[in-house]
């Protein structure tokens, strides 16, 4: 066990299982699959399997998507790297056809294959066309992938393991923002589910529930408010599909509030679907959402970053609808 960030963590993860599967795949472009770490060896995994397992492509999103589908296809574990810039350009075939092929098959072909989205756009200086902040929903959408965004290095490393061994296609979100986040990480291979919501502090006077990056603020946000007498459970989804109805349910059973924070657009954001499901399995809760506005991210950092939910947003709200 050491002190991890999320890029070692996460390479790490990946290392182990290329060298238990001798024919896994990464692809990339752009970002190279290295990582150093204080006292740890450095992850390099083009230097450590060769350029015939790992591939440093051109820029072509489009390319990428379809290598990994046919190496699906052929059985063979596979692994592409979509920076900010190419998250359009892959959607198409991954809804067209990495969400149904292993349907079309009866279930029969497996398609053991993972597309690390990166998800920009939660900080200012990407610029309006590179903001992505937005990707959790279409992702979530398209039925036969799995849809995960990790909010922390531990749970980072176990649901790249979980992803790759995972017989769907899995589109595990990476939020740029969390790059540099660190914590404790075992050094081993271990699993994390890719269907199961994390409660990171238990409450009785409201729920509150994010993914990604939204977690760290409504961490903050819950530490300020039990130092206010309030009494706060925080969920983390860590899977947007399949969502965790179960967790999402008990808890709003016994506090009776719930607070959605997302930093994603507000129509049809992650936390829209909580509401749903809760509304439809609960009695009695009253509701409140957080994202950012339905507006294009503007190029000016002070209104970026007025129009970015925070931990004042969720401190406001939280207060209002515990009264």
């Amino acid at each position: 066990m050491a002190r991890k960030s999320w890029d070692y963590a996460v390479l790490e993860g990946i290392q182990g299982e290329m060298r238990q599967s001798k024919d896994m795949l990464y692809i990339f472009e752009l970002t190279p699959p290295v990582a150093s770490n204080p006292g740890k060896p450095v992850v390099n995994l083009e230097k450590e399997f060769g350029r015939t397992r790992v591939f440093n492509v051109g820029i072509d999103e489009m390319w990428m998507t379809g290598a990994t589908l046919g190496a699906g296809l052929s059985g063979t574990v596979a692994i592409t790297y979509i920076p900010y810039q190419g998250n359009g350009m892959c959607f198409q075939m991954i809804q067209n056809h990495a969400g149904k092929l292993r349907t079309m098959t009866g279930g029969d072909a497996s398609m053991p294959i993972v597309f690390i989205v990166e998800e920009s756009g939660q900080s200012p200086g990407f610029a309006g066309q590179h903001s992505q902040y937005e990707i959790d929903t279409y992702y979530a959408h398209i039925p036969g992938v799995k849809t995960v965004v990790p909010s922390r290095p531990y749970d980072a490393k176990g649901m790249m393991i979980s992803a790759i061994r995972d017989p769907n296609p899995v589109v595990y979100i990476f939020p740029a923002g969390l790059r540099d986040s660190i914590e404790e990480v075992p050094d081993g291979q271990y699993t994390v589910p890719l269907d199961k919501a994390a409660v990171m502090t238990t409450g009785n006077d409201i729920t509150i529930v994010s993914s990604g990056p939204g977690v760290e603020e409504v961490l903050k946000a819950a530490e300020a408010l039990k130092g206010q007498g309030m009494s706060v459970e925080v969920v983390d989804l860590r899977a947007l599909k399949p969502m965790d109805t179960d967790t999402l349910v008990k808890s709003v059973q016994k506090t009776k509030r719930l607070l959605t924070f997302d930093q994603s657009y507000y129509t049809l954001c992650p936390g829209a679907e909580v509401i749903a499901r809760v509304a439809e399995n609960v009695d009695g809760v009253k509701f409140k959402r957080i994202a950012f506005p339905d507006a294009a991210p503007p190029a000016s950092p002070e209104m970026f970053n007025w129009m970015r939910p925070n931990s004042d947003h969720c401190i406001a709200a939280a207060k209002k609808l515990v009264g």
